[in-house]
C-alpha cells in the first residue's frame, strides 16, 4: 500500500504537522480572540477558578502542540532537503522564513508564555487556599500576555510562508545573494521578538493592530523577497 510505504513518510510528517499545528495555533488563538477580553471583564472569582481549573488544561496542549508542529516541521525540512531540494532555493529560502518564524513562536510558548502562566497557576491555588499571593503576579502575566500577542502577529506570516513555499510559483534570481533578504528579515523579525522579551505591548493592546502588524509584516517580508533576491 502506498500510504505505508517509504515514500509516504513525507505525507505522515506533514499530516501530523497539519494536526499538532491546528492543536497549538487554535488555542493561540483562543486565548487571544476570546479568553483575554473575557478575562478583562471577569471578576476575581472567576478569574481564579479559570487560572486553577482551566488554564493547566489549555496550557498543556498549547505548548505540546507547539513542540510537536515544531519538531514535525523541522523534520520535514530535513527530509526534503535529504532528498536534493536545496535551501537556497525559492522552496528553501520561503520554508525557512516561515520555519524561523515558527521556531521564535515556539521559543515564546515554553520560555515566555508558559513559565509566566505556571506561577499564576500556582498563585490562584495559593491564595484558594488562604495563602499569601505571588509578589510580581500582575507583570509575569503582562509579559507573557505580549509573548501571546506577538505570537498572533508572527502567525500571520507564518502560516503565509508555509503555504507559500508549496503553492506559490516564486522565483529567486541566481545572480542575486539572499545575504540581503535575510539581513532585513533578521533586523524586522529581531526587532518585533525583542519587544516580546523586553518591551511593552503598547498597541498590541488591541487585537486588531496585532492582526494589522502581521499582515504588514507578510507583505513587508514578502516584497523584501520578491525584490532582493527575486
Amino acid at each position: 500500500m502506498t500510504l505505508f510505504s517509504g515514500a509516504a513518510a513525507e505525507f505522515w510528517l506533514r499530516y501530523v504537522h497539519y494536526i499538532f499545528g491546528i492543536l497549538w495555533i487554535g488555542h493561540l488563538y483562543y486565548f487571544n480572540f476570546s479568553q483575554m477580553a473575557f478575562m478583562a471583564e471577569a471578576d476575581a472569582s472567576t478569574k481564579s477558578a479559570i487560572f486553577q481549573k482551566l488554564t493547566p488544561r489549555t496550557m498543556f496542549w498549547f505548548r505540546w502542540g507547539a513542540m510537536f508542529t515544531l519538531l514535525t516541521g523541522w523534520a520535514m525540512i530535513a527530509h526534503k532537503a535529504g532528498m536534493g531540494v536545496p535551501l537556497n532555493s525559492a522552496w528553501g529560502t520561503i520554508i525557512l522564513s516561515g520555519g524561523i518564524l515558527g521556531t521564535l513562536m515556539f521559543l515564546n510558548v515554553w520560555l515566555v508564555i508558559w513559565p509566566n502562566n505556571k506561577i499564576a497557576i500556582d498563585n490562584a491555588t495559593r491564595v484558594a487556599k488562604g495563602e499569601s499571593a505571588i509578589p510580581g503576579v500582575a507583570d509575569l502575566m503582562a509579559r507573557a500576555a505580549i509573548g501571546s500577542r506577538t505570537n498572533t502577529l508572527f502567525s500571520l506570516p507564518m502560516l503565509f510562508f508555509m503555504g507559500a513555499a508549496s503553492h506559490l510559483p516564486l522565483t529567486l534570481s541566481p545572480d542575486k545573494s539572499l545575504v540581503p533578504y535575510w539581513s532585513t528579515f533578521a533586523i524586522i523579525v529581531g526587532l518585533i521578538e525583542f519587544n516580546a522579551i523586553k518591551g511593552k505591548m503598547g498597541p498590541l493592546q488591541k487585537l486588531g493592530m496585532a492582526v494589522h502588524f502581521g499582515l504588514l509584516l507578510t507583505l513587508v517580508l514578502y516584497l523584501a523577497m520578491e525584490f532582493l533576491a527575486g
